[in-house]
């Protein structure tokens, strides 16, 4: 299945939707958001890394920042951190510039590694996606994080990459029924912009329908 350019999703929800499928739900569905001190840290980090006025040479490595990828396949568009081309004979022509070049995409994350594969299964997203525009194979890339200041590799296995258009198809999915989930408190609910919005511990108790009815009794 093929999925048309109207209906694609945006590719930094699948991190989303790894961490918490509610959080992803009522920020792609419901459109509700909220700022905290990590999703401003954050966006201040991204900002250089996605500044496509930056294109840089270090001998055999062109890096582009802020590069709009897409895929049919998975149904998921966005932008790419750092995508690093490093001069291979096996890799791709690009215009422009002499030689083949194979593409290495990279991305940018404030905090330290996670105990999830959120970022990860993101990455790898963004892989699929260069390989259908460029017409190659993709076979790492890597993760920086701004806390320990050093990259870790990630290699897109056949496995990962299932993982991936899975998590894909079941977001079209709840996006098509206009599905929230119901609250799934973990400890991680203390660390989400969307805390209030969510009210984890008060949901888990009682409906989001007997929750709005009681507030309408109380202010009548």
């Amino acid at each position: 299945m093929a999925y048309l350019e109207e209906e694609f999703l945006q590719l930094s929800g699948l991190q989303h939707f790894a961490f918490c499928r509610r959080q992803w739900a009522l920020i792609h569905i419901e459109q509700l958001w909220n700022e905290n001190l990590r999703t401003v840290e954050g966006n201040l980090f991204h900002k250089r890394a996605h500044d496509e006025q930056i294109r840089e040479k270090r001998g055999n490595i062109l890096i582009l920042r802020g590069l709009p990828i897409a895929s049919s396949v998975i149904g998921l568009s966005g932008q790419c951190d750092v995508v690093e081309f490093h001069k291979n004979q096996n890799g791709i022509s690009l215009a422009k510039e002499e030689g083949r070049w194979q593409p290495f995409p990279v991305e940018y994350k404030k905090g330290s590694p996670k105990s999830n594969d959120a970022d990860v299964l993101q990455l790898c997203a963004q892989a699929m996606c260069l390989e259908e525009m460029l017409c190659c194979t993709i076979e790492e890339g890597a993760l920086f994080y701004g806390e320990t200041r050093h990259r870790i590799p990630v290699f897109f296995t056949k496995e990962l990459r299932e993982k991936v258009k899975k998590a894909a198809d079941e977001m079209h999915q709840m996006f098509q029924r206009g599905h929230t989930p119901k609250v799934k408190q973990t400890k991680s609910c203390n660390a989400c912009s969307l805390k209030e919005m969510c009210l984890p511990v008060l949901m888990k108790k009682q409906d989001v329908i007997k929750y709005l009815k009681t507030a309408m009794e109380e202010e009548e």
